[in-house]
């Protein structure tokens, strides 16, 4: 059987990816073994225009956000499933300092696109948020199990839920050859598992744990609140509290000081009690050293691709970036210089 490319993985990336390629009028087949998408599956979804303790713009997000909001939408459309959740996010302020801070980024046309509102003293009793703080626009969560799912019905017969060997990957002429299939390409999307590829070891991944908790609890105002941890409101009183970061005990399930962690810091966020931990889940997010991902073609291997290492923040870049890939790989577009793996050949 002779197609275009196999995808190998179909988590957050190797589905954006196999969907504009399918787009292009590419044939694809797709390994995947859902089990493992651990990663992709468990993470909570948000996207959020302004992260980190700094509260500072997330890279490029003046282009991330148009693009990953309009390919959503397009994949619910196409899947008639709806997955892609659009919600403000409040950030409560620590200080008078923060607080005029922010008021001054108001001022800065590329910041002011994702603010909504400053307030200046608390919205509600139940946050502790006494110096006000502000609600950011164009962030909210994607439901991803349900997002993966309906994709994987989308593609169907592509879908090949079993384990892919490597070692049976062949090179014919200008064909790649795996259990009778012949494709013009290779792309590898398959998280951390790059790290055993004989084609892509060299990469610098930094992995890094996550655990979050999904509890039930009172108060629900109809946003996210992020800050120090994020609360996204389910459904029937239960959000979605994450997330840790570790670097060391990747091989441990959920831990315990993890879950006294985000209870800790969810207790300094609202005053409201938990009334129930439903559950308690973790992943390995294939971060990158440099925490830019990966993109590009193998140094000496004509047809093999990598589009990886997304880290923490696979919904909002995945979109973006998987336009850019589909360009480089069908139109020889070039790739941005700090996402495409040239910059480490110099290690090969």
């Amino acid at each position: 059987m002779e197609i275009d490319f196999l995808i190998i993985g179909q988590g957050l990336a190797g589905t954006a990816m196999a969907y504009r390629l399918e787009q292009e009028g590419q044939k694809v087949i797709l390994f995947d073994q859902a089990e493992k998408n651990q990663s992709s599956r468990i993470a909570a979804g948000l996207f959020n225009p302004v992260t980190g303790k700094k509260m500072v713009k997330s890279w490029i997000a003046e282009k991330l956000f148009p693009e990953l909001e309009s390919f959503y939408t397009e994949l619910e459309r196409v899947t008639h499933k709806q997955f892609f959740i659009r919600k403000s996010i409040y950030r409560p302020f620590l200080s008078i300092e923060e607080q005029n801070e922010w008021m001054g980024h108001s001022s800065d046309p590329v910041l002011d696109l994702f603010i909504e509102k400053i307030f200046t003293e608390s919205q509600h009793d139940e946050i502790r948020d006494p110096f006000g703080g502000v609600l950011l626009r164009h962030s909210g969560w994607l439901d991803i199990k349900t997002y993966l799912d309906s994709m994987t019905d989308h593609f169907g017969e592509s879908v090949k839920s079993e384990l892919f060997e490597e070692e049976l990957l062949e090179k014919d002429g200008e064909y790649w050859k795996y259990k009778g299939l012949r494709a013009r390409g290779v792309v590898f999307c398959n998280g951390l598992d790059a790290l055993k590829s004989h084609y892509f070891s060299f990469l610098p991944f930094a992995p890094v744990k996550g655990e979050i908790l999904e509890v039930q609890q009172g108060f629900d105002p109809d946003w996210i609140i992020n800050r120090g941890v994020f609360r996204v409101p389910l459904e029937d009183g239960v959000f979605r509290v994450g997330s840790t970061y570790t670097w060391h005990d990747l091989d441990l399930g959920p831990t315990e000081s993890a879950k006294n962690e985000l209870l800790s810091k969810l207790e300094n966020l609202v005053r409201v009690p938990v009334e129930d931990i439903k559950s308690h889940r973790h992943g390995i997010r294939p971060a990158t050293k440099d925490r830019k991902p990966f993109l590009g073609k193998h140094p000496k291997e004509d047809g093999v691709y990598i589009f990886n290492g997304f880290g923490a923040k696979g919904v909002s870049l995945i979109p973006y970036f998987s336009a850019m890939m589909r360009d480089f790989i069908l139109h020889q577009k070039p790739l941005d210089t700090e996402v495409d793996i040239k910059r480490y050949f110099k290690y090969i």
